[in-house]
């Protein structure tokens, strides 16, 4: 069973309130417009049957005219005839084929009147449902926008996280620059102290040298 139980209760809707109510707005939105496009269908469908009868109606109008107009130039003959009684009886048929007429002349005003009724209420059902539309668009809108903002958030995000580790690897490469000149000054510092330590025991030989030399010669 659809939420409308009416045709006057899908024209005196208030969507907004209906939305604002709904749970779900966007599945409520779409089961106003589904039945809204099936209640436009019926009305459109017995504006078609009445149309139809109309048509046929129009048609018993035209025999019921002919009728008329076939009796009364039987009537008229009859006078000139003389015979009064076959006018009388024709002119009786007339006024039947008039009487016909009548009624099938109200029947067409009650269906003029009946498909005007229809072509209003399908103008304003058909607004309503453009309504309901405009609002399924303006939740597609919200929804693509949300869509949109979201992926520019991940987007930023990602961003910042990979200027964050950017930012770490180049910290990081920093460090290591800094501690490879520290081991270059230290292994350089080391190599410095070697010759030297190398160059005082060099001396040391050479004063040993020296002093056997001097020894040496002075015992001869």
């Amino acid at each position: 069973m659809g939420m409308f139980s009416r045709f006057a209760d899908i024209i005196n809707a208030n969507i907004n309130s209906l939305l604002d109510k709904a749970e779900d707005p966007e599945k409520m939105i779409k089961l106003i417009i589904q039945e809204m496009e099936e209640t436009l269908v019926e009305v459109r469908a017995t504006a078609a049957k009445h149309i139809a009868e109309k048509k046929t109606l129009l048609r018993q109008v035209r025999d019921a005219e002919k009728s008329m107009a076939n009796w009364h130039e039987k009537a008229e003959l009859a006078i000139t005839k003389g015979r009064d009684d076959l006018a009388k009886a024709a002119l009786v048929e007339k006024n039947k084929s008039q009487q016909v007429l009548e009624e099938l002349q109200q029947d067409v005003e009650q269906i003029d009147a009946f498909l005007t009724s229809v072509q209003e209420d399908s103008h304003r059902l058909q607004e309503k449902l453009s309504e309901a539309k405009r609002k399924q668009d303006a939740f597609k809108l919200r929804q693509e926008s949300a869509t949109v903002r979201l992926k520019a958030r991940e987007t930023t995000n990602v961003y910042n996280i990979d200027e964050a580790i950017g930012k770490f690897e180049r910290y990081q490469q920093k460090i290591e620059e800094v501690e490879a000149q520290i081991e270059a000054y230290d292994m350089t510092s080391n190599q410095d102290l070697a010759s030297q330590i190398n160059a005082l025991q060099a001396d040391d030989k050479v004063e040993d040298e020296l002093a056997a030399l001097k020894k040496k010669v002075s015992n001869q």
